[in-house]
């Protein structure tokens, strides 16, 4: 008799791996829409404190509940999904090298129901982050349901990645280049999984319109700028460029504070501290609490007086480190895009003292500064520079954009700065014991193709 014949798995058909990206899209995009309703709505309840009590007291209470729910949040996490602390981005980069795993189980219901406490604390955090941590679950969960190959499951995995960002921010386009910028040293590259990428987040984008309406998130009213001011744009660049290598630095030695502390003390101190903090500040300084959308385009609309945007730049820096050390599901997208806007309308204030600026200059530098702050931190300029242009539908400010989150970028990279998502990764593999993949330069020629003859497709 002869040997048994083993029948190996057929490899899926196209339109069949395209109806599981029309899947994920349309999973993300719905789970993507109800997490910022109800993350929204979580945010009432200052109000709800505010009408109850008066004079001091009504402190101590939104002290006491910002806390509680920050508290309640990090224990969700450490009890059950400690990967679904912070962002998330890093995480799916690391499952895309096959390093980390995304335990779709545990991380869709920590992350969505911890997100909504730690959003709806006030904690400067954004959205982001949790949706594109859920819309990789996502695609994890439908993918463990068929037979897929290591090229199509990392592939449909990064497709759920760029349709959560979608579903954050309604920017399909930018959520395809994030995934083709961001992940360019993991991201399985081919016409079928760069094909499901674009179906994936297109699907989420109409489902996020169909929860949430048309239309830019932070649409601004914006005016060309004239071509003699562009050098100033490159100035402010140059800042960001700066600025975006201190806030990858301040980002990573917030998270080692509050990590030595919880070791000699509890792990719930710094968070408790942080809650407690953030609750009154609700009520004394709004702008230095939450995401900050709303107030990036206030500020870039109606600027305050000089002194008052330095204290928001001070501010907002400072308690964003605060919150993302807290360990709580939250991204940092919109907080970047707050304090960019923030240091633009400042620069261009600085600027206006010595060179009265045309109508609208405000408005233009704290949208190429959204850009220009985006590309030194995360080190993505193409995704930067579309981002901005969808979040705010600012497309005659493109010059500007370009030349500042170019500038930002050339000056973050001779200042020595790494991408903030690859820093973290890093960070989370040493604290796991692992040692990071082989960085650009030490990648194989071949890139993903040279890695699947090391890691056969089955």
């Amino acid at each position: 008799m002869g040997e048994p014949v083993v029948e190996t798995p057929r490899a899926m058909s196209d339109a069949a791996y395209y109806f599981l990206a029309v899947l994920v899209g349309t999973l993300a995009g719905a789970v993507g829409g109800l997490f910022h309703m109800l993350s929204s709505m979580a945010l009432v309840w200052p109000v709800l404190v505010l009408s109850y009590f008066d004079g001091p007291e009504r402190l101590g209470v939104l002290a006491a509940v910002s806390a509680v729910m920050v508290l309640v949040s990090v224990a969700l996490v450490r009890a059950f999904a400690p990967e679904a602390a912070g962002s998330g981005v890093q995480e799916i980069e690391g499952a895309l090298e096959g390093q980390r795993e995304v335990r779709w189980k545990r991380i869709l219901p920590v992350k969505f129901v911890a997100g909504v406490l730690s959003l709806g604390s006030g904690l400067v955090l954004g959205r982001e982050g949790p949706t594109i941590h859920m819309g990789a679950s996502l695609a994890k969960a439908v993918g463990d349901g068929f037979v897929l190959g290591i090229r199509d499951g990392r592939g449909l995995l990064a497709a759920g990645g760029a349709a959560g960002l979608a579903a954050a921010f309604n920017a399909p386009l930018a959520a395809i280049l994030f995934v083709i910028e961001e992940t360019r040293r993991q991201f399985p590259y081919g016409l079928r999984t760069y094909s499901a990428v674009i179906i994936a987040s297109v699907m989420s984008a109409i489902v996020t319109e169909i929860i949430g309406g048309n239309g830019p998130m932070m649409g601004l009213a914006t005016e060309e700028m004239p071509f003699w001011l562009m050098p100033a744009f490159a100035g402010l660049g140059v800042v960001l460029g700066a600025l975006g290598v201190v806030f990858n630095w301040a980002v990573v030695a917030g998270l080692e504070l509050s990590r030595k502390i919880g070791l000699k003390t509890s792990p719930y101190l710094v968070p408790l501290v942080v809650g407690a903090a953030i609750g009154p500040l609700l009520f004394l300084r709004p702008e230095a609490t939450t995401g900050g959308e709303a107030l990036a385009v206030s500020l870039a609309t109606h600027p305050l007086p000089l002194l008052t945007m330095a204290v928001i730049v001070v501010t907002r820096f400072v308690m964003t480190m605060a919150s993302y050390s807290t360990g709580v599901p939250g991204g940092i997208f919109a907080p970047i895009l707050a304090l960019a806007t923030s240091v633009g309308v400042l620069f261009a204030m600085l600027l206006d003292l010595a060179l009265p600026l045309p109508p609208g200059a405000m408005a233009a530098f704290g949208v190429a500064a959204m850009g220009g702050l985006f590309s030194s931190t995360i080190r993505a300029p193409l995704v930067g520079m579309v981002l901005v242009a969808e979040l705010t539908g600012a497309y005659d400010l493109m010059v500007p954009v370009i030349i500042t989150c170019v500038t930002a970028n050339v000056v973050a990279e001779g200042l020595g700065g790494k991408p903030i998502y690859e820093v973290l990764l890093e960070r989370t593999l040493r604290l796991a014991g692992k040692t990071p993949s082989p960085t650009p330069e030490d990648e194989p020629i071949g890139g993903w193709d040279e890695r699947e003859r090391r890691t056969p497709d089955a």
